[in-house]
């Protein structure tokens, strides 16, 4: 198998932490890239927006925010328009301040619009395309009181063509942090994730549980479970159907006596016709809050990511998964190790990486809490 290769591309207007964001970045139908929100180097909520193009390999600033969030959800709609949703505002705080609000950009009006207001206000949460063209929002994180929050079981649908947000039902298990990825049979698969379980910032607990939603019904089905539990992981839905787990892990497994100080190496592949997981073959090393894109090849590309439990410094490894023989191949590392950042594939089928954070803890600047990148790189097979 021939190796991708990484090249430079433009620079962001500024530095971001995409933690906790669902589809940070988004591609237009005109083949730029949409970045909107996050978090500076103290967690503040920022309201920039800017945008790629592919031609050029360069950033240019957009309109702002009407509303600066992080840990919200960016959705493309099906008519080419962009839901941010939810999210958390303000200045980094315990617990976080979970918005209810809503925008929508359009693309042709370069311009924010308001995109109603959801029932819950939430942050953390998983937001999902339908076939029939509605958002699916589900779970999150919201306050529990001034000094404690909670995790979420609460669902809502985003109707485009009315501007409407409507309860739909609950999932069966709260959950903050959690992937979700479309089935062929127009269903939704959310698995894994995090639930809050003390009254302190670092009170949470993996989940291994996963859950079903049939849009057409508005319920919710168990499904098969992981092998053990899994947060800051991702889902990737595959070309034939099933959906690859990769990396995580439960960042309070040492209380149950069973520390595990480092992330996943593991990864498992849902096949929905039978709803159980299977084992695959691990990855060359162990990642969280990494990204995972399906390549046009039909393989999937992982990259970056860092250390579950310290979160101390990006990683630069990249791996490639070949779903026909379940085998993993390393991959020329990127030139700037990074977590909780932001990737998208492009028309042409270069992968861009974009943003996120490079280190954490002592090593970084006094004053911050982590030291960010607003560089980006494209991967090319």
């Amino acid at each position: 198998m021939s190796r991708g290769r990484w090249a430079p591309a433009g620079e962001l207007p500024w530095e971001r932490n995409l933690f906790g964001a669902a589809s940070s970045a988004v591609r237009l139908a005109d083949g730029r890239v949409l970045i909107a929100g996050g978090g500076d180097d103290r967690l503040a909520a920022q309201d920039g927006t800017a945008l790629f193009d592919p031609r050029s390999a360069a950033w240019t600033g957009a309109a702002p925010l009407r509303e600066a969030r992080r840990m919200h959800s960016t959705t493309l709609l099906a008519d080419g328009r962009v839901l941010v949703a939810g999210g958390s505002g303000g200045p980094q705080s315990y617990p976080d301040r979970a918005l209810a609000t809503a925008e929508v950009y359009d693309p042709v009006r370069r311009s924010w619009s308001d995109g109603g207001r959801m029932a819950q206000a939430r942050c953390g949460h998983s937001a999902t395309l339908l076939p029939d063209g509605r958002v699916l929002v589900a779970g999150g994180t919201a306050a529990r009181s001034p000094d404690s929050e909670r995790s979420l079981a609460s669902a809502e649908l985003f109707d485009p063509k009315s501007g409407r947000w409507t309860p739909t039902g609950p999932m069966l298990d709260a959950r903050s942090f959690h992937p979700s990825a479309s089935l062929p049979d127009g269903t939704v698969l959310v698995a894994g994730g995090w639930a809050a379980t003390r009254r302190d910032w670092r009170g949470g607990a993996g989940l291994a549980y996963c859950e079903r939603y049939d849009p057409a019904t508005g319920r919710w089905t168990p499904t098969g479970g992981f092998a053990a539990a899994r947060s800051g992981h991702r889902l990737t839905a595959l070309a034939d159907g099933t959906v690859l787990a990769t990396g995580g892990g439960d960042p309070d497994a040492g209380s149950q006596g069973r520390p595990d100080p480092y992330s996943r190496a593991t990864a498992e592949r849902y096949d929905p016709a039978t709803g159980s997981w299977s084992r695959e073959a691990d990855m060359p090393c162990g990642r969280a809050l990494h990204e995972a894109v399906r390549l046009p090849t039909g393989e999937v590309l992982v990259v970056g990511g860092t250390n579950d439990a310290l979160g101390d410094a990006g990683y630069r490894s990249a791996a490639r998964y070949d779903p026909r023989f379940g085998t993993w191949s390393e991959e020329p590392g990127m030139a700037v190790g990074r977590a909780d950042f932001a990737a998208a594939l492009l028309a042409d089928g270069r992968v861009l990486v974009v943003g996120g954070t490079e280190r954490t803890g002592p090593a970084t600047p006094s004053g911050s809490y982590l030291r960010l990148t607003r560089t980006s790189e494209l991967f090319t097979t």
